[in-house]
């Protein structure tokens, strides 16, 4: 099948979006990892510096501030606060490629949250590949005594991130994208206020511009996915998210020297590919 020019562009702004998203979290993990800044002003800094970044593209005489009363897209907001903060604090004292190892539980919790909640159908095939994806997972946090200790995080974002995911589905009418990711910066930046502004560490021009990459790469790359999302089908572009790994091991080596021992690679690798048939046996079966 021939590719068009537009699902062309749409796949390489996916491929930079998910580069953008880690490099957020590497600016994070040097912040709190190697300066001692607190997680709850890393994660709040996102979402207040994100939500300011993103006003001059919103607009505001279609946007409905009523969404900012209504319990489902609260609910989705504190979701995804709960997976920024969870992996800012699992980054502080893990590896990247753990992390995110950890992390990708998400996508199987969403599958199986999708079915119970939304009666999305399942299939025997996908269901399979993610329990696969799954064993993938415990090779990379390798559970027991020498486990690290901020895989607990992890995997707690990732079950965040799993819900935000349903929650997404849920909400996919509610209002256009654009304004769906503005009101969870927002909601996060409120949340967070409390425990974030007292958090605020002694600014220097390193924090300072470690503070703007840490939001700025994460809102550039969702920003990249909601764009590719206007030119090809959502079923074609969520592969692509498993690219993350990809730009996790590079960034972690690049930027920490930390180089992925062979069951971490190994783990890393089976979600990987579960992850892309998995993806490939929902447009065969148009399931979830």
């Amino acid at each position: 099948m021939r590719i068009g020019t537009s699902e062309k562009t749409a796949y390489l702004l996916m491929i930079v979006g998910m580069a953008l998203i880690p490099g957020g979290d590497a600016a994070g993990k040097i912040m709190g990892a190697e300066l001692a800044v607190d997680p709850f002003f890393i994660a709040w800094s996102r979402f207040s510096l994100g939500a300011f970044l993103l006003l001059p593209l919103v607009d505001f005489s279609t946007f409905k501030f009523g969404m900012f009363l209504d319990w489902r897209i609260l609910l989705r907001g504190f979701l995804i606060v709960g997976g920024i903060v969870s992996i800012q604090t699992a980054l502080v004292s893990t590896s990247m490629a753990t992390v995110f190892g950890a992390f990708f539980v998400g996508p199987i919790f969403a599958y199986f949250g999708a079915a119970f909640f939304l009666k999305e159908p399942v299939s025997a095939p996908r269901t399979v590949l993610l329990g696969s994806g799954f064993v993938g997972v415990l090779l990379v946090i390798k559970p027991g005594f020498d486990m690290e200790p901020g895989v607990g995080f992890a995997l707690l974002a990732g079950l965040f991130y799993g819900g935000f995911l349903v929650a997404n589905r849920w909400l996919a009418h509610a209002a256009p994208p654009r304004d769906m990711l503005f009101s969870q910066l927002v909601i996060g930046a409120v949340v967070l206020l409390p425990v974030g502004a007292i958090q605020v560490p002694e600014l220097s021009w390193q924090i300072s511009g470690l503070v703007l990459a840490s939001a700025g790469f994460s809102l550039l790359g969702n920003l990249f996915l909601i764009l590719a999302l206007r030119r090809a089908d959502a079923s074609r572009l969520a592969p692509f998210i498993y690219f993350q790994l990809i730009f996790v091991v590079l960034f972690g080596y690049l930027l920490f020297g930390d180089l992925p021992g062979t069951m971490t690679i190994i783990g890393l690798l089976v979600v990987l590919m579960s992850g892309f048939s998995s993806y490939y046996f929902s447009t065969k079966k148009n399931d979830i």
